[in-house]
This record gives C-alpha cells, structure tokens and sequence, in this order.
C-alpha cells in the first residue's frame, strides 16, 4: 500500500501546515461533505470519532485506490458538544462559556486504506482558559480567527494567549494530534520523511 496515493480528506489548510511536520504531504485533498449535526445524546469524544470515520468513508467511496487520512475536532465542555462558530453570536456565546474553565478538545482521526481496513485513534486534550474580559472577547472576536472554529477559537492564534494550561496535543486541539497521525499512517503502510 506504500505506493497508493495519499489524500487528506480535509480542506483545513492548518491539518496540511501539520501534515508537513511529520514530513507528509498529500498527493490531492478530497474534503468529505458529511452532516456534522450531532447525534441525540451523543457525547463530544464519541461525534469526534464519529465524524473521522465517515469522512474518511465518504473520501474512500470517491477514491477507493487511495490511502485516505481524515479527521474532526471537537470541543466539550461535559457532555455538550460546541458548534464550529458560523456567526459572531456563536463565537462569543462558547468564549463566554469557556471564560475561566477547563474543557476538552477531541480530535478524532480515521485512516483506511485500499483494502478497506479503517484505523482510528482520538487524542483527547484538557484545555483551561482566563477568565476573558468582555474587552477581550470583543477584541478576539474582531480579528476573525475565530470564524467556522470549533469551540470559537484557534488555538494557533491569539486565542493561545487566553490559555492558562493544557495537557495533552496542542497539534490535536489545533486540528491533527500528530503523533497518532504519524502511528496510524505508519500501521497503514506509509512511509513517512
């Protein structure tokens, strides 16, 4: 499978700028049009696994011959699972939430290759922010990072500033946990620079 095509299911520029890290580079990026809504009930690390996996699928029903590498973020706080912010309203109703707490960030990755195998794995990340201000929150959200982000916010810009402590991925709470990426592409047969 070494000599199969390789292909991020994804358009995130960031999970390509990661990619990169760890020495890949995908011969084509197919992004994988899936529904995101959550299921009924369904808990933050369970939608994140959950997501990978169909993408992957969806990319993989596209182009059978590749190797296909997928992969979704997704920021809880308990049980609630945080939208990608669409809106200004959204971006500042979850920093407001996360203003001064600790939260989780999963980010689930799927891997399957010609044969039909899918390779999952999920880095789970705990995050904790300041207490923002008001000023903060409207400064943040005046420069944008924050627009179709999971939770609100992108880690890899100034968001990073609000963060007191993190335990776990930066890389997976940015959008790519690379050392799962790095295992699962090795497991599938890849040979990584």
């Amino acid at each position: 499978m070494a000599d199969a095509p390789f292909l991020l299911a994804s358009a995130s520029p960031r999970r390509r700028e990661l990619l990169t890290r760890i020495g890949v580079v995908p011969d084509a990026v197919v992004p994988a049009d899936i529904d995101e809504t959550p299921l009924r009930g369904e808990r933050p690390r369970n939608h994140a696994t959950r997501l990978a996996a169909e993408k992957a699928r969806a990319a993989a029903a596209l182009r059978p011959d590749a190797i296909i590498l997928a992969g979704d973020t997704v920021v809880g706080v308990g049980a609630r699972i945080l939208p990608k912010a669409e809106d200004e309203a959204t971006a500042r109703a979850c920093l407001t939430l996360l203003s001064g707490r600790r939260h989780r960030v999963f980010s689930g990755i799927a891997v399957i290759t010609p044969d039909g195998t899918l390779r999952e794995a999920l880095s789970e990340t705990i995050v904790r922010f300041k207490r923002l201000t008001r000023q903060e929150i409207d400064t943040y959200l005046a420069g944008g990072e924050w627009h179709g982000k999971a939770g609100g916010y992108a880690i890899q810009g100034s968001a990073e500033g609000f963060c007191t402590w993190l335990s776990g991925s930066h890389s997976g709470v940015v959008g790519l946990p690379l050392y799962e990426t790095r295992r699962l592409l090795l497991s599938a047969g890849m040979t990584l620079g």
